[in-house]
């Protein structure tokens, strides 16, 4: 199966067009590290919001923890507002299984209970194991369950999406 991978910056503008119209000031982003947490930066300046921003490491509250261990770079989670009744975009890169939404979300309520949480994801690739969807997408791929799309991000800051075999 080929596959063209659009280009991450115009994808990451279309999620701040969907974004913009239902942003007020009890909204909050927070970004799942690290593909997320990128994403949210972007979203942050290109919504021009002045309030803070949430970083999530989901690393502990993974269901294959004990399987396959700690990620060898695990930074802490930052949300540097209250959570308690805001209303919660959560942002992350790629909607693969639900799996990482599911642990972003347990993570979430150790912080307090949110008003209400959306998801954003850059792409959504299919292959739900878990009832989770995403109301803002960037765009919508199908892949071969041996491929894998990664979201990097060069010395300029600027974001990339590359195809990988696994």
């Amino acid at each position: 199966m080929i596959v063209k991978l659009p280009d991450a910056e115009q994808l990451v503008s279309a999620l701040a067009a969907q974004i913009k119209p239902r942003f007020d000031s009890s909204t909050a982003l927070i970004g799942i590290h690290t593909g997320g947490a990128w994403i949210a930066q972007k979203l942050q300046q290109q919504l021009g919001l002045n309030t803070p921003l949430g970083l999530l490491d989901i690393s502990f509250y993974r269901d294959d923890f004990a399987r396959i261990g700690l990620h060898p770079q695990v930074k802490p989670s930052d949300i540097p507002f209250d959570v308690e009744g805001r209303r919660i975009i959560l942002v992350d890169d790629v909607l693969y299984t639900g799996r990482t939404v599911r642990a972003a979300m347990n993570e979430l309520f150790d912080y307090g209970r949110p008003a209400s949480i959306e998801l954003a994801v850059l792409i959504d690739r299919g292959g739900r194991e878990l009832p989770v969807f995403a109301r803002y997408t960037g765009t919508t791929i199908e892949l071969a369950e041996n491929q894998n799309i990664e979201l990097k991000k060069d010395k300029e800051g600027r974001l990339s999406l590359h195809l990988n075999q696994v």
